[in-house]
């Protein structure tokens, strides 16, 4: 009879191990398959990734630029790139719209506005080679949209 009794607890002992044992496999099985191979906690794709949109979200540039307009970020103050942007896009724009229109081809490179890129500059506004990078920028835009007839 100890000897049966000694068997049965044994036996219901393994029982049990093996339904834990079960149980714990399957709800791990359960978590790893809420998480796609790059976004498993811990994986370095995901520290990656997270490192890469708090950069992002740091330089305030899900899109592009200072204010995801599409243009870069080359300092300066926003009065600065501001009136670069304006001052490009617009003569970029109007000399766009003039080559198409005498079916001249597409070059805005060798434009005197885009190569000056002075326009509307003032020394008040800061530093001339960052005007410059704005508005050669802006201007290329702006020529490619007033070519399209944009």
């Amino acid at each position: 009879m100890k000897l049966s009794d000694l068997r049965n607890k044994t036996v219901g002992a393994l029982f049990a191990f093996a339904l834990l044992f079960g149980i714990g496999i399957a709800s791990n099985v359960t978590v790893n398959a809420q998480y796609r191979n790059d976004q498993y906690p811990g994986n370095q794709q995901d520290r990656d990734y997270r490192d890469q949109r708090r950069r992002d979200r740091d330089n305030n540039r899900n899109g592009r630029g200072r204010n995801n307009d599409g243009y870069g970020n080359y300092g300066g103050s926003f009065q600065l790139r501001q009136t670069a942007l304006n001052a490009g896009a617009n003569e970029g724009n109007k000399a766009g719209r003039e080559d198409r229109q005498h079916n001249r081809p597409f070059e805005y490179r060798n434009k005197s506005a885009f190569q000056k890129a002075t326009k509307d500059y003032s020394s008040r506004l800061g530093d001339k080679e960052v005007y410059k990078q704005y508005f050669r920028e802006a201007f290329s835009h702006g020529y490619s949209e007033g070519y399209r007839g944009n």
